[in-house]
């Protein structure tokens, strides 16, 4: 007998759990998670899990450590309520910028999250589009990184009248293999951009390495923090051409 499958929705997946719950044709599993007024979370689990296959939905953006928080809290109670494995559908991975120690005396956060995911009671881990695929070594548990350039291919292709005018652009050195690998999907060619660093916060587009003039240029990059990144690229793009 196949085990019965429940997909339970966190705070900030509630949307998404929607779409794949109306896709597969499920009603959503019963949750209840909210906050005491000194900020700490609680769950109840509203429905009979034993044995069933557990699905947590829930992307740990912004407030980053509010939804990680929330969804240890989700496996325990999980856990503990005999369900048979359960698997966190994690849209975007939190802390995936630390996954190295480039200086000393830092931590590989990415790591340590590997790590807790796993202990709070995670059987298996599903993520889009790591920043570094070296994250998948992190896990001491199956994980299942999926990738969006084959829809975004799919995307450009419809919308762009003339593909040979297509040209991908790095708004970095450390996108342009995420570039190369949409470029050659798109059979077309790459642009980088010489990007210098100020702050995390503050960057500014130096100079663009590829002849973009004339071309729909196409940015591709995986993080998204102020947008300040991508505003300057466009704007280099455009002085370019």
């Amino acid at each position: 007998m196949e085990p019965e499958l429940k997909i339970f929705p966190g705070r900030s997946g509630a949307e998404l759990t929607e779409k794949i719950c109306s896709y597969l044709n499920l009603e959503k599993g019963k949750i209840t998670v909210r906050n005491f007024s000194d900020g700490e979370i609680w769950v109840r689990v509203e429905e009979t899990v034993r044995n069933a296959e557990c699905f947590i939905v829930q992307s740990t953006c912004s407030p980053v450590n509010e939804n990680l928080m929330e969804i240890f809290i989700m496996l325990d109670a999980l856990k503990r309520s005999s369900a048979k494995q359960i698997t966190v559908v994690l849209p975007y991975y939190c802390y995936s910028r630390q996954d190295r120690k480039d200086q000393p005396h830092v931590p590989i956060s990415s790591k340590l999250v590997a790590n807790l995911l796993v202990t709070a009671g995670a059987d298996r881990v599903l993520t889009i589009d790591l920043h570094a695929d070296q994250i998948q070594g992190f896990f001491d548990v199956p994980l299942d990184h999926l990738l969006t350039a084959p829809l975004f291919v799919q995307h450009i292709r419809e919308n762009v009248l003339n593909d040979e005018n297509i040209i991908v652009v790095a708004p970095d050195t450390g996108s342009a293999k995420r570039a190369r690998n949409m470029a050659e999907r798109l059979n077309t060619t790459i642009a980088i951009c010489d990007k210098k660093r100020y702050t995390d916060d503050h960057t500014e587009v130096m100079y663009v390495v590829g002849d973009v003039k004339d071309k729909v240029a196409v940015i591709v990059d995986d993080l998204l923090s102020t947008g300040g990144t991508l505003v300057n690229t466009a704007s280099a793009l455009k002085k370019a051409g």
